[in-house]
């Protein structure tokens, strides 16, 4: 199963933060499951941490950082496509973060599942995993 981790997720597994309940640890860590960390994630990282340097963000890692983290576990990366962009309109105002909506529009046009641990993204498919 190719699993797509929402930026949390991927952030959590790296950082092996207790909020990874132990089902989603083992989805990821099951070498069957391809895991997927997109562009957009590290991208949301590097904002995040360039904020908290102002003291408005709580990131501790560079979008770098957290790149090579990522290639360290193993996990696959895929780039934002402008199909992906273009997905993004057909997607119900459900979510209005821009990172989780182009996240959603990616998991839905490859197709993968996203693992995420918001509600409202789970809302769009049947096929997020939410816990």
């Amino acid at each position: 199963m190719r699993l797509l981790l929402d930026t949390h997720v991927a952030f959590w597994a790296i950082a092996k933060n207790a909020r990874l309940p132990e089902s989603v640890r083992g989805l990821i860590a099951d070498q069957e499951n391809t895991i997927v960390v997109s562009a957009v994630s590290v991208w949301e990282i590097a904002i995040k941490h360039a904020l908290s340097r102002t003291g408005v963000g709580e990131m501790p890692i560079s979008g770098a950082q957290a790149l090579e983290h990522f290639r360290q576990a193993g996990f696959e990366f895929l780039s934002v496509s402008v199909e992906h962009g273009a997905a993004v309109e057909r997607l119900p105002r459900l979510h209005a973060d821009p990172f989780d909506r182009l996240l959603i529009a990616q998991a839905l046009s490859e197709p993968m599942r996203l693992v995420t641990h918001d509600a409202q993204i789970a809302a769009y498919s049947d096929s997020v995993i939410y816990f």
